[in-house]
């Protein structure tokens, strides 16, 4: 095996070297072609994983053909190789071939399908193997995957990044977004042409900082895409302050419809908090809107949907009046109107090489190709002259153009890499057939190209591509319903809020409890830092902050608002005052009393009333004149 147990650890060289026993032991068992695969002869081949069909129920790996996140990736790979091989400047005289496995939407049958990509790898020992005849074996080769791409969901990646990072095969994906895959010690050869959900969160979190909702609840999908998204939006509003989180729910992934239920109760136990972000597949989301619709909640939450709501119809089909008002954030993409003529032109005569779009095309066009079909829904029988887009709805997929951007970063890498390692060779040469995974990858992270979008593709240190998302907004208007581009989020965030509506007809709050007057102290509820009871300071308290009271100075008193104190005014009598009249009339009265009954007095003074009211000394002294005279004796 090249570079097996290269700078590992005895510990982790083990472990490698288990793993790679059960791939050998696993590999034999597979078909040197694996079934139900598409392989593209090429020069250098490409691998390709694909949720082709969605899961399946118990004990069955694949379930229905997925229409557009299936086939339509699928097809954007296949389309992308064309246009690079037809390309005489990217990669001349090399033609790059493909091996396009389906993952089923299911992170095991992927890593048995991806089992396929390090089958050249691996070295068989056949010296005990012999012919009937005797003579040793012919054994056909399986050819060498340089890069994978994909895989679309995170859980699938993270499933099949372990194997690849032990055979050093370069890994980028064109969906898979969840943030752990940013760990480049854990997932070295792994990178994305999306942003991670940190990028996401950020942007999700400066949408609800301007509609200015502190009390939020989250809701993720069981899995590592809803647990690791929602755990990077709660770490954001950890760190940015100022948003709590009511509630954080998870949907199992066994899910009922009594789990949805159970759900929207939960949720109307904190009724302020009415925003919800959501971390959730398409089915979950559709589950979720109908539980609200069941329970008479319809317009009571404010929906906020990560990118895998995005611009769906399919999410909120049936359900737009309990989706009415959803926000929803998409990785920045256009449509390719190249893929969309090269798509609408595929039928089943110039497309065989699509093993899986015989059934697409029952699907599509709801009818049989043949009796043996497994479609048992319709007997109507297919002509093959049916037309997409015309004799069918046709839609471009939202990943389509990540799709071919991946598949192009990969190109451009080895495109670089030729030009170094093989300057006097037209094709490939025996260096670059030599130089490995790893080298490779350092070629692929230093792509720096304008992708299909006009946008550019590069990667970070950890693999990561630049987070740059377009928001949206479910509306209905005139009996029509679809989403409305709102604004976008490229480092900062730029709404057009005009361009919103609501069903109330203004901005919904989703806060706990509501600012409090001016006057009032916040008395915060134990356990819930984002409630608080208004309580009003009295006497001679002011506000002096949000939650505290404090008293005045003594010649202070509390300014009528009570959020400051203000001097105690001094007030002074007027002369001309009736306040200041009043009182000098009565006064002059007193006085003038006063000296008349003086002059009464020191006029009558030898009267017997003015010495009567004279005191103790005039009582003396009337007592003694008036005392009879003794007689002489």
């Amino acid at each position: 095996m090249t570079g097996l147990g290269m700078g590992l650890s005895p510990c982790s060289l083990w472990g490698a070297l288990w793993v790679a026993s059960l791939v050998r032991e696993l590999a034999v068992a597979q078909e040197i072609y694996a079934p139900h695969s598409i392989r593209v002869e090429g020069d250098l081949t490409l691998g390709g994983l694909f949720p082709v069909h969605a899961r399946g129920p118990p004990g069955v790996p694949c379930g229905d053909i997925q229409k557009e996140v299936g086939i339509h990736r699928l097809e954007a790979m296949m389309y992308a190789l064309d246009q690079i091989n037809s390309d005489e400047e990217l990669l001349p005289n090399i033609t790059l071939g493909a091996r396009v496995l389906d993952t089923c939407s299911r992170d095991t049958y992927a890593l048995e399908q991806s089992l396929t990509f390090v089958q050249a790898l691996i070295q068989k020992d056949t010296s005990d193997v012999r012919c009937t005849n005797g003579e040793p074996p012919v054994f056909v080769k399986p050819e060498k995957v340089v890069g994978v791409i994909g895989a679309s969901a995170s859980s699938v990646s993270i499933m099949v990044a372990n194997i690849l990072r032990l055979f050093q095969i370069p890994q980028v994906s064109y969906g898979s977004t969840a943030p752990e895959l940013s760990d480049e010690r854990r997932y070295d050869f792994f990178s994305r042409v999306v942003a991670p959900d940190s990028s996401q969160a950020q942007a999700l979190l400066a949408v609800v900082r301007a509609l200015r909702w502190g009390y939020v609840s989250t809701l993720a999908s069981e899995g590592s895409y809803g647990e690791k998204g929602v755990e990077a939006f709660t770490h954001a509003c950890r760190e940015a302050g100022g948003i709590c989180i009511a509630q954080s729910l998870k949907i199992p992934s066994d899910r009922q419809d009594e789990d949805f239920d159970k759900i929207i109760r939960q949720l109307l136990e904190t009724p302020n908090a009415r925003a919800v972000v959501i971390f959730a597949s398409d089915e979950d989301i559709r589950g979720v809107l109908n539980a609200s619709r069941r329970a008479g909640r319809v317009g009571h939450f404010l929906w906020m949907g990560s990118d895998s709501w995005g611009a769906k119809l399919s999410a909120v089909q049936q359900l737009e009046e309990a989706a009415l008002g959803a926000i929803t954030i998409l990785p920045k993409r256009a449509t390719i109107e190249g893929f969309d003529t090269y798509f609408t032109t595929r039928t089943l005569e110039n497309n065989r090489r699509n093993v899986w779009f015989a059934e697409y095309w029952e699907e599509n066009f709801d009818c049989k190709l043949m009796s043996s079909s497994k479609k048992e829904d319709t007997s109507r029988k297919c002509t093959g002259q049916e037309r997409i887009g015309i004799d069918s709805r046709y839609e471009q997929e939202q990943k389509v153009q990540f799709v071919i951007d991946a598949v192009y970063a990969v190109a451009h890498a080895l495109h670089s890499m030729h030009r170094e390692l093989c300057p006097e060779h037209s094709s490939v040469c025996p260096a670059m057939e030599q130089a490995g995974g790893k080298r490779l990858l350092s070629y692929l992270r230093a792509v720096s190209f304008n992708g299909s979008a006009g946008t550019s593709v590069m990667f970070d240190r950890n693999g990561d591509a630049p987070g740059r998302y377009d928001l949206f907004q479910f509306q209905i208007s005139n009996s029509s319903s679809g989403y409305k581009l709102i604004g976008q989020w490229v480092d900062m965030l730029h709404l057009n809020v005009e361009e919103l509506q609501w069903p109330e007809g203004e901005p919904p709050g989703s806060v706990c409890s509501l600012p409090c007057p001016p006057g009032f102290r916040k008395k915060r509820v134990k356990g819930a830092a984002c409630c608080w009871h208004c309580e009003a300071c009295d006497g001679y308290q002011y506000q002096h902050d949000e939650t505290s009271c404090r008293l005045c100075a003594f010649d202070m008193r509390p300014s009528p608002n009570r959020t400051g104190c203000q001097p105690i005014p001094v007030l002074q009598l007027e002369w001309g005052s009736a306040w200041a009249v009043l009182p000098v009339l009565l006064a002059l009265l007193g006085i003038l009393a006063t000296i008349a009954v003086t002059g009464a007095f020191v006029r009558h003074n030898d009267t017997p009333i003015v010495r009567a009211s004279g005191g103790s000394s005039a009582t003396c002294c009337w007592r003694a004149s008036s005392s009879p005279t003794s007689s002489p004796s």
